[in-house]
């Protein structure tokens, strides 16, 4: 396990305000940002899904005087389980390296910003694999350069024949159509947020619009979700290095070239619909962070060094895969 030397984080006459971090932006991470957060306080159980198509049918009649109404019943479905596996990670701080520590370098506020960033990222990459790749929502389609064929469509990078308006258009229908529930969320990544903003279809349709805040052609999540009659567009800017230790550096986005239409629920609640959630293991977490970590330090007297260490307990469920449309390769 690699650990900072004394040399490290001691540097002849270091300034005592100034050090620098990769750290990445809180908000570059959307795992805890697109569907609801449901504490829970066990590791494992049931939760209901209702039958949409009960709710949906046209049964009610005409009464006769002293007759019965019409009636129906609903489906249930009450097989669905969630399970709140345990992730973890730490970094042990040496009482030597700490005592040797410059100012400008706060050995154990550093530790636990890397595990905090590491349990980021992992549950980043859980959410990309449970709602952001193919083979997961009803709707399932790809981009392509030219030709396309039965689901699929032209890249959104293709600023002639790409129409990324008229896709997200279709697919808001298709979504309403099929659950009777207008989708309120666009996921996409950097990249094809890059596409985006630089669409000429896109530009064509704010560079008229009028604000006193800022520029009348700037594109944005907030520009973006109102000509696409949406709540919010996220953005996955997170990024991972996929290098080994002591290797050299091969950093790439998260998100990758991906776009996820969806309907998401504001919270959770009974009998609300939404593309999915996230079910985290309070009874055993207690106290957490805005990010639903636990943070804990404690003493190793054999390493006579204290471990910063992290962890968290979540289950990221699909819902209903109808509520959702995604687009893989949706740039080149």
């Amino acid at each position: 396990m690699a650990q900072p030397t004394n040399s490290a984080v001691h540097v002849d006459s270091a300034l005592t305000n100034i050090s620098v971090a990769f750290l990445q932006n809180a908000n570059n991470f959307v795992a805890g940002r697109v569907f609801p957060n449901v504490p829970v306080s066990k590791q494992s159980d049931r939760y209901f899904i209702f039958d949409r198509g009960s709710f949906n049918r046209d049964e009610a009649q005409k009464r006769a005087p002293g007759t019965e109404s019409a009636g129906a019943g609903y489906e249930l479905d009450n097989t669905p389980t969630y399970f709140a596996n345990v992730y973890a990670f730490h970094q042990d701080v040496p009482d030597q390296v700490r005592a040797n520590a410059d100012a400008a370098v706060d050995v154990e506020r550093a530790a636990a910003e890397l595990v905090m960033h590491k349990m980021l990222i992992k549950r980043e990459k859980d959410w990309v694999t449970s709602f952001f790749s193919g083979s997961v929502w009803t709707n399932d389609y790809d981009g392509v350069a030219s030709s396309p064929s039965a689901n699929e469509t032209i890249q959104w990078s293709d600023g002639t024949s790409g129409d990324p308006i008229g896709d997200i258009r279709d697919a808001k229908s298709t979504i309403l159509e099929s659950t009777g529930f207008m989708p309120n969320t666009l996921v996409v990544g950097q990249k094809v947020m890059d596409a985006l903003v630089d669409h000429p279809d896109i530009v064509d349709r704010v560079k008229y619009a009028t604000s006193t805040t800022e520029s009348p052609a700037m594109v944005n999540e907030r520009t973006l979700a109102a000509l696409f009659g949406l709540d919010r567009i996220v953005v996955s800017r997170a990024i991972e290095n996929t290098a080994a230790q002591g290797a050299t550096n091969s950093h790439s986005f998260i998100g990758g070239k991906k776009a996820l239409l969806t309907y998401a629920a504001p919270a959770p609640g009974l009998m609300t619909p939404t593309g999915g959630y996230t079910f985290s293991w309070s009874g055993f977490m207690g106290q957490t962070n805005a990010f639903g970590i636990a943070t804990k330090r404690f003493y190793m007297d054999p390493l006579e060094s204290t471990r910063v260490e992290a962890q968290m307990a979540y289950d990221m469920k699909l819902v209903s895969a109808d509520l959702g449309f995604f687009w893989d390769t949706i740039v080149a």
